[in-house]
Protein backbone atom coordinates (compact mmCIF):
# COMPACT_ATOMS: atom_id res chain seq x y z
CA UNK A 1 0.00 0.00 0.00
CA UNK A 2 1.30 3.47 -0.81
CA UNK A 3 1.83 5.97 2.00
CA UNK A 4 0.61 8.93 -0.06
CA UNK A 5 -2.68 8.18 -1.88
CA UNK A 6 -1.41 9.43 -5.22
CA UNK A 7 -4.11 7.64 -7.24
CA UNK A 8 -6.93 9.08 -5.14
CA UNK A 9 -5.34 12.50 -5.44
CA UNK A 10 -5.33 12.22 -9.24
CA UNK A 11 -9.03 11.35 -9.22
CA UNK A 12 -10.34 13.71 -6.57
CA UNK A 13 -8.26 16.82 -7.33
CA UNK A 14 -10.05 17.51 -10.67
CA UNK A 15 -13.39 16.85 -8.96
CA UNK A 16 -12.47 19.39 -6.29
CA UNK A 17 -11.70 21.82 -9.12
CA UNK A 18 -15.24 21.31 -10.42
CA UNK A 19 -16.52 22.65 -7.09
CA UNK A 20 -14.31 25.75 -7.30
CA UNK A 21 -15.01 26.87 -10.87
CA UNK A 22 -18.73 27.70 -10.31
CA UNK A 23 -17.66 30.53 -7.97
CA UNK A 24 -15.42 32.17 -10.62
CA UNK A 25 -17.14 34.62 -12.97
CA UNK A 26 -14.38 36.00 -15.15
CA UNK A 27 -13.83 33.81 -18.24
CA UNK A 28 -10.10 34.44 -18.42
CA UNK A 29 -9.74 33.52 -14.76
CA UNK A 30 -11.67 30.31 -15.42
CA UNK A 31 -9.27 29.37 -18.22
CA UNK A 32 -6.20 30.22 -16.13
CA UNK A 33 -7.55 28.34 -13.12
CA UNK A 34 -8.27 25.21 -15.14
CA UNK A 35 -4.83 25.43 -16.75
CA UNK A 36 -3.27 25.72 -13.30
CA UNK A 37 -5.27 22.69 -12.16
CA UNK A 38 -4.02 20.74 -15.20
CA UNK A 39 -0.41 21.60 -14.38
CA UNK A 40 -1.02 20.72 -10.71
CA UNK A 41 -2.48 17.39 -11.84
CA UNK A 42 0.75 16.69 -13.72
CA UNK A 43 2.74 17.49 -10.58
CA UNK A 44 0.52 15.17 -8.54
CA UNK A 45 1.43 12.39 -10.98
CA UNK A 46 5.18 12.78 -10.40
CA UNK A 47 5.26 10.10 -7.64
CA UNK A 48 4.22 7.59 -10.33
CA UNK A 49 7.77 7.82 -11.68
CA UNK A 50 8.77 5.80 -8.62
CA UNK A 51 7.01 2.89 -10.32
CA UNK A 52 9.12 -0.26 -9.85
CA UNK A 53 9.97 -1.38 -13.39
CA UNK A 54 10.93 -4.87 -12.18
CA UNK A 55 7.63 -5.62 -10.43
CA UNK A 56 4.79 -7.28 -12.30
CA UNK A 57 2.03 -6.77 -9.73
CA UNK A 58 -0.12 -3.80 -8.84
CA UNK A 59 1.61 -0.83 -7.22
CA UNK A 60 0.48 2.31 -5.35
CA UNK A 61 -2.47 0.30 -4.06
CA UNK A 62 -5.20 1.83 -1.92
CA UNK A 63 -7.93 -0.31 -0.43
CA UNK A 64 -10.78 0.79 1.82
CA UNK A 65 -14.07 -1.06 2.53
CA UNK A 66 -16.88 0.58 0.59
CA UNK A 67 -19.99 -1.57 1.07
CA UNK A 68 -18.63 -4.53 3.09
CA UNK A 69 -21.89 -6.51 3.12
CA UNK A 70 -21.78 -6.62 -0.69
CA UNK A 71 -18.04 -7.18 -0.86
CA UNK A 72 -17.40 -3.77 -2.44
CA UNK A 73 -14.17 -1.90 -1.76
CA UNK A 74 -12.55 1.31 -2.88
CA UNK A 75 -9.57 -0.51 -4.36
CA UNK A 76 -7.09 1.29 -6.60
CA UNK A 77 -3.78 0.24 -8.10
CA UNK A 78 -1.74 0.41 -11.29
CA UNK A 79 0.53 -1.84 -13.29
CA UNK A 80 2.52 -1.30 -16.47
CA UNK A 81 -0.63 -1.34 -18.59
CA UNK A 82 -2.42 1.45 -16.76
CA UNK A 83 0.68 3.54 -15.93
CA UNK A 84 1.18 4.76 -19.50
CA UNK A 85 -2.49 5.65 -19.97
CA UNK A 86 -2.58 7.69 -16.75
CA UNK A 87 0.50 9.68 -17.70
CA UNK A 88 -0.97 10.39 -21.14
CA UNK A 89 -4.26 11.51 -19.58
CA UNK A 90 -2.67 14.02 -17.20
CA UNK A 91 -0.51 15.38 -20.03
CA UNK A 92 -3.52 16.05 -22.26
CA UNK A 93 -5.59 18.04 -19.75
CA UNK A 94 -3.54 21.29 -19.91
CA UNK A 95 -3.14 20.87 -23.68
CA UNK A 96 -6.92 20.65 -24.08
CA UNK A 97 -7.32 23.83 -22.05
CA UNK A 98 -4.76 25.65 -24.20
CA UNK A 99 -6.21 24.50 -27.52
CA UNK A 100 -9.66 25.77 -26.45
CA UNK A 101 -8.41 29.20 -25.35
CA UNK A 102 -9.98 31.09 -28.26
CA UNK A 103 -12.19 28.30 -29.63
CA UNK A 104 -14.78 28.11 -26.84
CA UNK A 105 -16.83 31.29 -26.34
CA UNK A 106 -20.10 30.07 -24.82
CA UNK A 107 -20.62 28.36 -21.46
CA UNK A 108 -16.90 28.59 -20.76
CA UNK A 109 -17.31 27.58 -17.13
CA UNK A 110 -19.33 24.46 -17.93
CA UNK A 111 -16.87 23.49 -20.67
CA UNK A 112 -13.89 23.46 -18.31
CA UNK A 113 -15.88 21.62 -15.65
CA UNK A 114 -16.58 18.94 -18.27
CA UNK A 115 -12.85 18.66 -19.02
CA UNK A 116 -12.07 18.16 -15.33
CA UNK A 117 -14.84 15.58 -14.92
CA UNK A 118 -13.60 13.75 -17.98
CA UNK A 119 -10.06 13.61 -16.63
CA UNK A 120 -11.15 12.26 -13.24
CA UNK A 121 -13.38 9.58 -14.79
CA UNK A 122 -10.70 8.44 -17.25
CA UNK A 123 -8.08 8.09 -14.53
CA UNK A 124 -10.62 6.22 -12.40
CA UNK A 125 -11.15 3.66 -15.18
CA UNK A 126 -7.42 2.96 -15.43
CA UNK A 127 -6.79 2.59 -11.67
CA UNK A 128 -9.94 0.81 -10.40
CA UNK A 129 -9.35 -2.75 -9.15
CA UNK A 130 -12.94 -3.29 -8.01
CA UNK A 131 -15.33 -4.25 -10.80
CA UNK A 132 -18.17 -2.02 -9.55
CA UNK A 133 -15.81 0.92 -9.04
CA UNK A 134 -14.49 0.40 -12.56
CA UNK A 135 -18.05 0.37 -13.91
CA UNK A 136 -18.93 3.58 -12.04
CA UNK A 137 -16.04 5.43 -13.67
CA UNK A 138 -16.74 3.73 -17.02
CA UNK A 139 -20.27 5.12 -17.00
CA UNK A 140 -19.31 8.48 -15.49
CA UNK A 141 -17.08 9.39 -18.43
CA UNK A 142 -20.05 9.18 -20.83
CA UNK A 143 -21.70 12.26 -19.33
CA UNK A 144 -18.94 14.88 -19.86
CA UNK A 145 -18.11 13.53 -23.32
CA UNK A 146 -21.79 13.63 -24.29
CA UNK A 147 -21.93 17.25 -23.09
CA UNK A 148 -18.74 18.22 -24.94
CA UNK A 149 -20.27 17.02 -28.21
CA UNK A 150 -23.89 18.07 -27.60
CA UNK A 151 -23.23 21.58 -26.25
CA UNK A 152 -20.00 22.73 -27.94
CA UNK A 153 -20.09 20.60 -31.09
CA UNK A 154 -20.85 21.42 -34.72
CA UNK A 155 -24.16 21.78 -36.60
CA UNK A 156 -25.09 18.08 -36.30
CA UNK A 157 -24.00 17.82 -32.67
CA UNK A 158 -27.35 16.49 -31.43
CA UNK A 159 -27.30 13.55 -33.80
CA UNK A 160 -23.62 12.79 -33.12
CA UNK A 161 -23.91 13.05 -29.33
CA UNK A 162 -27.05 10.89 -29.20
CA UNK A 163 -25.49 8.25 -31.43
CA UNK A 164 -22.34 8.21 -29.28
CA UNK A 165 -24.37 7.90 -26.10
CA UNK A 166 -26.68 5.14 -27.35
CA UNK A 167 -23.87 3.02 -28.77
CA UNK A 168 -21.71 3.26 -25.66
CA UNK A 169 -24.68 2.82 -23.33
CA UNK A 170 -25.66 -0.39 -25.13
CA UNK A 171 -22.14 -1.71 -24.63
CA UNK A 172 -22.17 -0.65 -20.99
CA UNK A 173 -25.38 -2.60 -20.40
CA UNK A 174 -23.72 -5.78 -21.65
CA UNK A 175 -20.70 -5.06 -19.47
CA UNK A 176 -23.02 -4.70 -16.46
CA UNK A 177 -24.55 -8.12 -17.19
CA UNK A 178 -21.06 -9.67 -17.34
CA UNK A 179 -20.05 -7.96 -14.07
CA UNK A 180 -23.07 -9.37 -12.23
CA UNK A 181 -22.41 -12.81 -13.69
CA UNK A 182 -18.81 -12.78 -12.46
CA UNK A 183 -19.96 -11.78 -8.99
CA UNK A 184 -22.54 -14.56 -8.82
CA UNK A 185 -20.04 -17.13 -10.07
CA UNK A 186 -16.88 -15.87 -8.37
CA UNK A 187 -18.35 -14.40 -5.18
CA UNK A 188 -16.37 -11.15 -5.36
CA UNK A 189 -16.06 -7.90 -7.27
CA UNK A 190 -12.28 -7.74 -6.74
CA UNK A 191 -10.57 -7.90 -10.14
CA UNK A 192 -7.30 -9.44 -8.81
CA UNK A 193 -9.29 -12.11 -6.96
CA UNK A 194 -11.48 -12.90 -9.97
CA UNK A 195 -8.37 -13.58 -12.07
CA UNK A 196 -7.52 -16.50 -9.76
CA UNK A 197 -10.82 -18.30 -10.46
CA UNK A 198 -11.13 -20.97 -13.15
CA UNK A 199 -14.54 -20.44 -14.72
CA UNK A 200 -16.24 -23.02 -16.91
CA UNK A 201 -15.97 -22.65 -20.67
CA UNK A 202 -19.71 -22.15 -21.06
CA UNK A 203 -19.62 -19.33 -18.52
CA UNK A 204 -16.58 -17.79 -20.23
CA UNK A 205 -18.28 -18.08 -23.62
CA UNK A 206 -21.20 -15.86 -22.73
CA UNK A 207 -19.34 -13.40 -20.50
CA UNK A 208 -16.65 -12.97 -23.15
CA UNK A 209 -19.28 -12.15 -25.76
CA UNK A 210 -20.89 -9.57 -23.48
CA UNK A 211 -17.58 -7.92 -22.59
CA UNK A 212 -16.14 -8.14 -26.09
CA UNK A 213 -19.11 -6.33 -27.65
CA UNK A 214 -18.88 -3.60 -25.00
CA UNK A 215 -15.15 -3.14 -25.57
CA UNK A 216 -15.42 -3.46 -29.37
CA UNK A 217 -17.90 -0.57 -29.40
CA UNK A 218 -15.50 1.55 -27.39
CA UNK A 219 -12.39 0.74 -29.51
CA UNK A 220 -14.32 0.93 -31.98
CA UNK A 221 -13.97 -2.19 -34.12
CA UNK A 222 -15.72 -2.80 -37.43
CA UNK A 223 -18.76 -2.92 -37.67
CA UNK A 224 -19.38 -1.02 -34.40
CA UNK A 225 -17.42 2.02 -35.58
CA UNK A 226 -20.16 4.16 -37.13
CA UNK A 227 -20.57 6.45 -34.11
CA UNK A 228 -16.92 7.53 -34.23
CA UNK A 229 -16.69 9.71 -37.40
CA UNK A 230 -19.85 11.63 -36.48
CA UNK A 231 -18.61 12.20 -32.92
CA UNK A 232 -15.18 13.36 -34.08
CA UNK A 233 -16.48 15.71 -36.76
CA UNK A 234 -18.98 17.42 -34.48
CA UNK A 235 -16.92 17.48 -31.26
CA UNK A 236 -14.83 20.54 -30.36
CA UNK A 237 -11.08 20.12 -30.69
CA UNK A 238 -10.57 19.21 -27.02
CA UNK A 239 -13.37 16.64 -27.25
CA UNK A 240 -11.82 15.02 -30.33
CA UNK A 241 -8.44 14.86 -28.59
CA UNK A 242 -9.83 13.17 -25.48
CA UNK A 243 -11.98 10.86 -27.59
CA UNK A 244 -9.11 9.70 -29.80
CA UNK A 245 -6.32 9.69 -27.25
CA UNK A 246 -8.06 8.27 -24.17
CA UNK A 247 -11.60 6.95 -24.69
CA UNK A 248 -10.76 4.62 -27.58
CA UNK A 249 -7.97 3.07 -25.49
CA UNK A 250 -10.45 2.02 -22.81
CA UNK A 251 -11.86 -0.67 -25.06
CA UNK A 252 -8.42 -2.17 -25.67
CA UNK A 253 -7.65 -1.77 -21.97
CA UNK A 254 -10.81 -3.77 -21.21
CA UNK A 255 -9.67 -6.64 -23.44
CA UNK A 256 -6.35 -6.76 -21.58
CA UNK A 257 -7.75 -6.29 -18.07
CA UNK A 258 -10.87 -8.48 -18.28
CA UNK A 259 -11.23 -10.70 -21.35
CA UNK A 260 -7.81 -12.35 -21.34
CA UNK A 261 -7.49 -12.94 -17.55
CA UNK A 262 -11.14 -13.78 -16.76
CA UNK A 263 -12.14 -15.67 -19.92
CA UNK A 264 -8.92 -17.18 -21.30
CA UNK A 265 -10.49 -20.21 -22.95
CA UNK A 266 -13.18 -18.11 -24.59
CA UNK A 267 -10.55 -15.57 -25.68
CA UNK A 268 -8.62 -18.35 -27.42
CA UNK A 269 -11.85 -19.76 -28.89
CA UNK A 270 -12.95 -16.42 -30.31
CA UNK A 271 -9.44 -15.32 -31.32
CA UNK A 272 -9.89 -16.19 -35.05
CA UNK A 273 -13.05 -14.07 -35.15
CA UNK A 274 -11.38 -11.17 -33.32
CA UNK A 275 -8.36 -11.36 -35.64
CA UNK A 276 -10.62 -11.33 -38.71
CA UNK A 277 -12.52 -8.30 -37.38
CA UNK A 278 -9.20 -6.57 -36.62
CA UNK A 279 -8.00 -7.09 -40.20
CA UNK A 280 -11.37 -5.82 -41.47
CA UNK A 281 -10.99 -2.71 -39.28
CA UNK A 282 -7.48 -2.07 -40.58
CA UNK A 283 -8.43 -2.37 -44.25
CA UNK A 284 -11.85 -0.72 -44.02
CA UNK A 285 -10.52 2.22 -42.00
CA UNK A 286 -7.67 2.72 -44.46
CA UNK A 287 -9.80 2.55 -47.61
CA UNK A 288 -12.48 4.89 -46.27
CA UNK A 289 -9.89 7.37 -44.95
CA UNK A 290 -8.36 7.46 -48.43
CA UNK A 291 -11.54 8.94 -49.89
CA UNK A 292 -12.23 11.62 -47.28
CA UNK A 293 -12.16 15.35 -48.02
CA UNK A 294 -12.84 16.42 -44.42
CA UNK A 295 -9.61 16.31 -42.39
CA UNK A 296 -11.37 15.30 -39.19
CA UNK A 297 -13.18 12.43 -40.89
CA UNK A 298 -9.93 11.26 -42.44
CA UNK A 299 -8.20 11.14 -39.07
CA UNK A 300 -11.25 9.52 -37.47
CA UNK A 301 -11.25 6.65 -39.97
CA UNK A 302 -7.48 6.33 -39.59
CA UNK A 303 -8.16 5.73 -35.89
CA UNK A 304 -10.34 2.73 -36.80
CA UNK A 305 -7.40 1.31 -38.75
CA UNK A 306 -4.79 2.02 -36.06
CA UNK A 307 -6.92 0.52 -33.30
CA UNK A 308 -7.31 -2.55 -35.50
CA UNK A 309 -3.58 -3.10 -35.05
CA UNK A 310 -4.11 -2.89 -31.27
CA UNK A 311 -6.72 -5.65 -31.15
CA UNK A 312 -4.74 -7.70 -33.67
CA UNK A 313 -1.71 -7.62 -31.37
CA UNK A 314 -3.79 -8.46 -28.29
CA UNK A 315 -5.33 -11.61 -29.78
CA UNK A 316 -1.97 -13.00 -30.85
CA UNK A 317 -1.42 -13.83 -27.14
CA UNK A 318 2.35 -13.36 -27.54
CA UNK A 319 4.73 -10.96 -25.85
CA UNK A 320 5.62 -9.17 -29.09
CA UNK A 321 1.97 -8.81 -30.05
CA UNK A 322 0.97 -7.45 -26.63
CA UNK A 323 3.99 -5.12 -26.52
CA UNK A 324 3.05 -3.78 -29.93
CA UNK A 325 -0.60 -3.37 -28.94
CA UNK A 326 0.29 -1.28 -25.87
CA UNK A 327 2.80 0.79 -27.82
CA UNK A 328 0.24 1.47 -30.57
CA UNK A 329 -2.27 2.50 -27.88
CA UNK A 330 0.17 4.99 -26.40
CA UNK A 331 1.54 6.29 -29.69
CA UNK A 332 -1.87 6.62 -31.30
CA UNK A 333 -2.92 8.75 -28.34
CA UNK A 334 0.07 11.04 -28.87
CA UNK A 335 0.04 11.27 -32.66
CA UNK A 336 -3.69 11.31 -33.40
CA UNK A 337 -4.30 13.72 -30.52
CA UNK A 338 -1.71 16.02 -32.08
CA UNK A 339 -3.32 15.74 -35.53
CA UNK A 340 -6.72 16.72 -34.12
CA UNK A 341 -5.06 19.66 -32.37
CA UNK A 342 -3.55 20.72 -35.71
CA UNK A 343 -6.92 20.47 -37.47
CA UNK A 344 -8.45 22.61 -34.72
CA UNK A 345 -5.62 25.12 -35.07
CA UNK A 346 -6.16 25.64 -38.80
CA UNK A 347 -9.95 25.63 -38.36
CA UNK A 348 -9.62 28.71 -36.15
CA UNK A 349 -8.04 30.47 -39.17
CA UNK A 350 -9.96 29.12 -42.17
CA UNK A 351 -13.23 28.12 -40.45
CA UNK A 352 -13.24 24.99 -42.60
CA UNK A 353 -11.99 21.43 -42.14
CA UNK A 354 -12.11 20.60 -45.85
CA UNK A 355 -8.78 19.89 -47.51
CA UNK A 356 -9.64 22.08 -50.52
CA UNK A 357 -10.09 25.12 -48.26
CA UNK A 358 -6.68 24.73 -46.59
CA UNK A 359 -4.26 24.35 -49.48
CA UNK A 360 -0.80 25.83 -49.86
CA UNK A 361 0.05 26.25 -46.16
CA UNK A 362 3.71 25.34 -46.56
CA UNK A 363 4.75 28.75 -47.89
CA UNK A 364 2.80 30.95 -45.47
CA UNK A 365 2.58 28.80 -42.32
CA UNK A 366 5.93 26.96 -42.24
CA UNK A 367 5.89 26.22 -38.49
CA UNK A 368 2.39 24.80 -38.72
CA UNK A 369 3.25 22.58 -41.68
CA UNK A 370 6.47 21.51 -39.96
CA UNK A 371 4.51 20.08 -37.06
CA UNK A 372 1.85 18.67 -39.38
CA UNK A 373 4.47 16.88 -41.48
CA UNK A 374 6.09 15.51 -38.33
CA UNK A 375 2.90 14.04 -36.89
CA UNK A 376 1.73 12.81 -40.32
CA UNK A 377 4.99 10.87 -40.73
CA UNK A 378 4.57 9.53 -37.23
CA UNK A 379 1.01 8.42 -38.02
CA UNK A 380 2.09 6.45 -41.09
CA UNK A 381 4.80 4.69 -39.07
CA UNK A 382 7.95 6.37 -40.39
CA UNK A 383 11.13 4.75 -38.92
CA UNK A 384 12.62 6.68 -36.03
CA UNK A 385 9.22 7.90 -34.84
CA UNK A 386 6.95 6.51 -32.15
CA UNK A 387 4.27 4.78 -34.24
CA UNK A 388 6.87 2.74 -36.13
CA UNK A 389 7.83 0.91 -32.92
CA UNK A 390 4.30 -0.23 -32.09
CA UNK A 391 3.30 -1.33 -35.58
CA UNK A 392 6.61 -3.14 -36.07
CA UNK A 393 6.16 -5.11 -32.84
CA UNK A 394 2.58 -6.04 -33.77
CA UNK A 395 3.65 -7.24 -37.21
CA UNK A 396 6.58 -9.20 -35.73
CA UNK A 397 4.16 -10.91 -33.35
CA UNK A 398 1.69 -11.64 -36.15
CA UNK A 399 4.21 -12.95 -38.69
CA UNK A 400 5.82 -15.18 -36.05
CA UNK A 401 2.50 -16.90 -35.37
CA UNK A 402 0.30 -16.42 -38.46
CA UNK A 403 2.25 -15.24 -41.56
CA UNK A 404 -0.88 -15.14 -43.73
CA UNK A 405 -2.61 -12.83 -41.22
CA UNK A 406 0.46 -10.60 -41.27
CA UNK A 407 0.34 -10.48 -45.06
CA UNK A 408 -3.33 -9.45 -44.86
CA UNK A 409 -2.43 -6.56 -42.51
CA UNK A 410 0.36 -5.15 -44.71
CA UNK A 411 -2.03 -3.33 -47.12
CA UNK A 412 -3.30 -1.41 -44.09
CA UNK A 413 0.21 -0.03 -43.55
CA UNK A 414 0.42 1.00 -47.21
CA UNK A 415 -3.01 2.65 -47.06
CA UNK A 416 -1.91 4.62 -43.99
CA UNK A 417 1.09 5.98 -45.86
CA UNK A 418 -1.09 6.81 -48.88
CA UNK A 419 -3.79 8.87 -47.19
CA UNK A 420 -1.44 10.70 -44.82
CA UNK A 421 1.06 11.61 -47.56
CA UNK A 422 -1.79 12.72 -49.84
CA UNK A 423 -3.19 14.93 -47.09
CA UNK A 424 0.21 16.42 -46.25
CA UNK A 425 1.06 17.06 -49.92
CA UNK A 426 -2.19 18.92 -50.56
CA UNK A 427 -1.93 21.04 -47.41
CA UNK A 428 1.71 21.95 -48.05
CA UNK A 429 1.93 22.37 -51.83
CA UNK A 430 -1.61 22.72 -53.09
CA UNK A 431 -2.80 25.84 -54.85
CA UNK A 432 -2.90 28.49 -52.07
CA UNK A 433 -6.25 29.82 -50.96
CA UNK A 434 -6.13 32.74 -48.55
CA UNK A 435 -3.38 31.23 -46.39
CA UNK A 436 -1.16 34.29 -46.90
CA UNK A 437 -3.42 36.26 -44.58
CA UNK A 438 -3.31 33.75 -41.73
CA UNK A 439 -0.86 34.04 -38.84
CA UNK A 440 1.52 31.18 -38.14
CA UNK A 441 1.63 29.40 -34.80
CA UNK A 442 1.39 31.55 -31.68
CA UNK A 443 3.41 30.98 -28.52
CA UNK A 444 0.44 29.20 -26.94
CA UNK A 445 0.25 26.81 -29.89
CA UNK A 446 3.99 26.15 -29.80
CA UNK A 447 3.58 25.16 -26.14
CA UNK A 448 0.84 22.70 -27.13
CA UNK A 449 2.80 20.91 -29.87
CA UNK A 450 6.36 20.82 -28.53
CA UNK A 451 5.75 18.23 -25.73
CA UNK A 452 3.99 15.89 -28.15
CA UNK A 453 6.78 16.31 -30.74
CA UNK A 454 9.38 15.44 -28.10
CA UNK A 455 7.48 12.25 -27.23
CA UNK A 456 7.32 11.29 -30.92
CA UNK A 457 11.12 11.25 -31.17
CA UNK A 458 11.84 9.99 -27.66
CA UNK A 459 9.64 6.91 -27.95
CA UNK A 460 10.67 6.38 -31.58
CA UNK A 461 14.42 6.52 -30.94
CA UNK A 462 14.58 5.16 -27.38
CA UNK A 463 11.58 2.91 -26.69
CA UNK A 464 13.53 0.81 -24.20
CA UNK A 465 12.27 2.53 -21.04
CA UNK A 466 8.64 2.28 -22.15
CA UNK A 467 9.02 -1.40 -22.97
CA UNK A 468 10.80 -1.97 -19.67
CA UNK A 469 7.80 -0.52 -17.84
CA UNK A 470 5.25 -2.76 -19.56
CA UNK A 471 7.15 -6.05 -20.01
CA UNK A 472 6.82 -7.42 -16.44
CA UNK A 473 3.08 -6.81 -16.50
CA UNK A 474 2.71 -8.38 -19.93
CA UNK A 475 4.70 -11.42 -18.83
CA UNK A 476 2.29 -11.76 -15.90
CA UNK A 477 -0.73 -11.39 -18.18
CA UNK A 478 0.59 -14.08 -20.56
CA UNK A 479 1.46 -16.43 -17.69
CA UNK A 480 -1.97 -15.96 -16.06
CA UNK A 481 -3.65 -16.43 -19.44
CA UNK A 482 -1.89 -19.73 -20.06
CA UNK A 483 -2.43 -20.95 -16.49
CA UNK A 484 -6.11 -20.04 -16.38
CA UNK A 485 -6.68 -21.58 -19.81
CA UNK A 486 -5.18 -24.88 -18.62
CA UNK A 487 -7.07 -24.79 -15.31
CA UNK A 488 -10.36 -24.06 -17.06
CA UNK A 489 -9.77 -26.92 -19.49
CA UNK A 490 -8.93 -29.28 -16.62
CA UNK A 491 -12.06 -28.20 -14.75
CA UNK A 492 -14.19 -28.90 -17.81
CA UNK A 493 -12.59 -32.33 -18.31
CA UNK A 494 -13.04 -33.10 -14.60
CA UNK A 495 -16.71 -32.19 -14.73
CA UNK A 496 -17.23 -34.35 -17.82
CA UNK A 497 -15.41 -37.28 -16.21
CA UNK A 498 -17.52 -36.97 -13.05
CA UNK A 499 -20.69 -36.88 -15.14
CA UNK A 500 -19.61 -40.00 -17.04
CA UNK A 501 -18.83 -41.87 -13.81
CA UNK A 502 -22.15 -40.79 -12.34
CA UNK A 503 -24.09 -41.91 -15.38
CA UNK A 504 -22.26 -45.26 -15.39
CA UNK A 505 -23.25 -46.08 -11.79
CA UNK A 506 -26.34 -48.21 -11.09
CA UNK A 507 -29.38 -46.15 -10.22
CA UNK A 508 -29.55 -47.46 -6.61
CA UNK A 509 -25.96 -46.24 -5.99
CA UNK A 510 -26.49 -42.73 -7.41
Amino acid sequence: MSEWPVLSALIWFPLAGCLILPFIRNEKTIRLSTLAMGIAEMLLALPLFRFDLMQAGYQFQEKTPWVPQWGLSYHLGIDGISLLMILLTVLLLPLCVLCSWHYIHSRVKEFHISLLLMTAACIGVFVALDFVLFYVFWEAMLVPMFLLIAVWGGPDRRYASLKFFLYTLAGSTLLLVAMVAFYLEGGTFSIPELTTHAFSFRFQFWTFLAMAIAFAIKVPMFPFHTWLPAAHVEAPTAGSVLLASILLKMGAYGFLRFCLPLAPQASAYFAPMMIAISIASILYGGFVALGQQDMKKLIAYSSVAHMGFVTLGIFMFTQRGLEGALMVMLNHGITTGALFLLVGTIYERSHSRLIKDNLGLGKYLPAYMGFFGLFALSSLGFPGMNSFVGELLVLLGVFAKHPLVGAAAIPGVLLGATYMLRLTRNLAWGEPTSAKNWPDLSLREWVVFIPLAILVFYIGLAPGLTLKAIDPTLNRVIAEFQTQKVQSAEAVLGAKAAAMVSSAQPSHLQ
